[in-house]
């Protein structure tokens, strides 16, 4: 093994990098497309603030949470179909006592 080490341009770099984001190929792939070894590659898209698409070992599967807001906006709306759920609930009640009472 020879113990130099190979220099690349920074718009090589950047370029590299572009190529995985855009792509949509996993950082492996474009690694052997140019010659290069994963771990520098990805030490590249670390050193300029790049998130890999689809290049993980394991994929992210973790949901993002909803805010705050979206959560109260959702409880509030369940809350009013509930109740309007219940009011409709109580009426045939009432409607199947009258019209069970008018049968007899």
């Amino acid at each position: 093994m020879s113990g130099t080490r190979r220099a690349f341009p920074e718009a090589f770099k950047r370029e590299a990098v572009d190529r995985v984001r855009s792509s949509g190929l996993s950082v492996g792939a474009v690694a052997r497309e140019l010659g290069l070894h994963e771990t520098v590659l990805r030490r590249w898209m670390t050193q300029f603030g790049a998130q890999a698409t689809g290049t993980s070992r394991r994929p992210n599967t973790q949901a993002v949470a909803p805010s705050p807001s979206d959560l109260a906006a959702e409880n509030a709306q369940l809350r009013r179909e509930n109740d309007r759920l219940r009011m409709e609930r109580d009426i045939l009640k009432e409607a199947a006592l009258i019209f069970g009472a008018t049968s007899r």
